[in-house]
């Protein structure tokens, strides 16, 4: 397989058995070829392995003990073959022409290291109203500074390193601040990309547990500034 124009879309799964197909199957249905589906199983203990295995020869599965959502895009990473790398969440959607739209930019702009997109979030459909009602879902489209609508150069994501798997959350926002700092060009397309599903374990506790490693993850970034300041006034 040639890997020139080749996309690896890379999934990480835990315990996610329920919503896993649609996220798969939105992936294969892109308009956009080729591309690569890696799954890679961080630890599940439900049926997420038969979900991705069902879906061979088109997806390939691996399994990994539980070590994080970066430790499991990490591992899909060293696996991947394409240019190209994407992610998404098990539990999200991508609309059908998504790489379509983003591999333009990147064909045609070669400035540009990375492109995103917008967020649409809803409700899970067998969530009964009373949990939606505590959940809330904003209607406007939201820019998706996210790995789920991110398509990067692999060169690209390379200089910037993996993702820290350290970080119980946040991994995405301290790779995506050290991008910056590096100097990668991004680019935001203004229409949907990606349909974000709120369910209540993507919410709430586990945003709590995560406090820690955001304040970490912003005094991180200020104290790369302050010295990058320093040694360019010396």
């Amino acid at each position: 397989m040639s890997n020139i124009n080749l996309v690896s879309v890379i999934i990480p799964v835990y315990n996610c058995d329920r919503y896993l197909a649609e996220a798969i199957e939105s992936v294969l249905n892109q308009t956009y070829q080729p591309l690569e589906v890696i799954v890679i199983d961080d630890g599940s203990t439900d049926g997420s392995a038969e979900v991705a295995k069902s879906f061979h020869p088109s997806v390939r599965y691996y399994y990994q003990p539980q070590s994080g959502a970066g430790a499991a895009r990490n591992y899909g990473i060293d696996l991947a073959q394409g240019s190209f790398l994407a992610f998404l969440d098990a539990d999200d959607i991508w609309v059908p022409d998504k790489l379509t739209q983003q591999m333009e930019v990147l064909e045609n702009e070669p400035q540009v290291d990375m492109v995103f997109g917008h967020i649409q979030q809803f409700h899970s459909p067998e969530l009964a109203e009373t949990v939606k009602n505590k959940i809330h879902c904003p209607p406007n489209l939201m820019a998706g500074y996210h790995p789920g609508t991110m398509v990067i150069k692999r060169e690209a994501f390379l200089r910037v390193g993996k993702f820290d798997t350290n970080l119980q959350m946040g991994e995405f926002i301290n790779w995506y601040s050290l991008a910056t700092d590096l100097g990668l060009q991004p680019k935001i397309l203004p229409g949907l990309l990606m349909r974000r599903r709120l369910h209540g374990n993507n919410l709430g506790l586990r945003q709590r547990q995560s406090r820690t490693d955001y304040v970490r993850l912003i005094k991180a970034s200020l104290d790369r500034r302050r010295t990058a300041n320093k040694e360019e006034r010396q």
